[in-house]
């Protein structure tokens, strides 16, 4: 009979560290979770990052002139602003909203058959910038001259909040990922002192036969690393999945419909399983030489 291929110095580290128990489960079932929470966090961040900036886009193109007048003003000064805007440099296109439009904007608060004609709601205007734009106080103070009623609104108002929200939004998931990993650095952590805190034994017999701490310590930082890069890939698949299910994006839905990934943002969880097996490695080896020099 052949003889038996000696086993590899890798293979035999792994040996020392049992392959099963409770923190063999452990280390895989927190790696899992927290790469699927993780997937998570970053979608929302992703997507709700793209909201706001895609928001912020469409309002930094377009503006809005509201006409408020006394009934027989309203057609004199919807002439008159037309004729500035059609004058005005940095204007890519305007138009006025007629009263279906208006009432269309409103129906899904006020409900159908909105009776615009006796209410007393403005005129409005759609303003849309050009490259390069508009000068907005230039063109406040000519409608201030030639229709007293007009009101230009070019959406800095709502411009400023939605960048904000935006960076907010990407702060909130990195710090969400960093506790996140941070959550599963202190687990494995414990795992790995259990483990050895449980092999107190073995690691005296390896010790008397002549092993040196760094020699088990990689033993024991070999099984975590590949049990957390196996719980976090299994994880990262989950999270995907789930990101997969999610409805995708709808103008109706707003906010709600297309929290997912888009193009190349789908490579971004595949980063997740190799960074917390590094966190795994990291975290196990200082457990491990901790460890060993109490068991000294």
């Amino acid at each position: 009979m052949p003889a038996a291929k000696p086993a590899s110095p890798a293979t035999r580290a792994l040996q020392v560290v049992p392959p099963s128990g409770p923190t063999a489960w452990l280390t895989t079932f927190t790696a899992g979770a927290m790469t699927f929470l993780c997937v998570f966090a970053l979608a929302l961040s992703i997507a709700s990052g793209r909201l706001a900036d895609r928001w912020s886009e469409a309002l930094a193109r377009t503006a809005t002139i509201r006409l408020s007048a006394p009934v027989e003003q309203v057609q004199i000064q919807t002439d008159a602003i037309l004729s500035v805007l059609a004058a005005t440099p940095g204007i890519a296109s305007f138009r006025a909203i007629d009263d279906a439009e208006t009432r269309s904007l409103l129906e899904p608060w006020f409900g159908p058959g909105l009776p615009i004609e006796a209410l007393p709601i403005p005129r409005l205007f759609e303003v849309v910038e050009a490259t390069p734009g508009y000068d907005a106080e230039g063109l406040r103070q000519r409608l201030a001259a030639e229709a007293p009623g007009a009101l230009l609104d070019d959406h800095t108002r709502w411009r400023r909040p939605l960048a904000e929200a935006a960076g907010r939004i990407r702060l909130l998931g990195v710090l969400s990922i960093a506790l996140i990993g941070a959550t599963m650095a202190a687990m494995i952590t414990l795992a790995a002192r259990a483990a050895l805190a449980a092999n107190a034994e073995v690691i005296r017999v390896l010790r008397l036969v002549g092993a040196k701490d760094s020699y088990i310590a990689r033993a024991f930082v070999r099984r975590f690393t590949l049990r957390t890069l196996a719980g976090a890939t299994v994880g990262a698949a989950a999270g995907l999945a789930g990101v997969a299910a999610l409805p995708a994006a709808d103008a109706a839905g707003g906010f709600l419909t297309g929290l997912g990934f888009v193009g190349s943002a789908w490579a971004w969880p595949l980063i997740l399983p190799p960074l917390a097996a590094l966190v795994a490695f990291l975290a196990t080896r200082r457990a491990a030489l901790a460890k060993l020099k109490e068991l000294t």
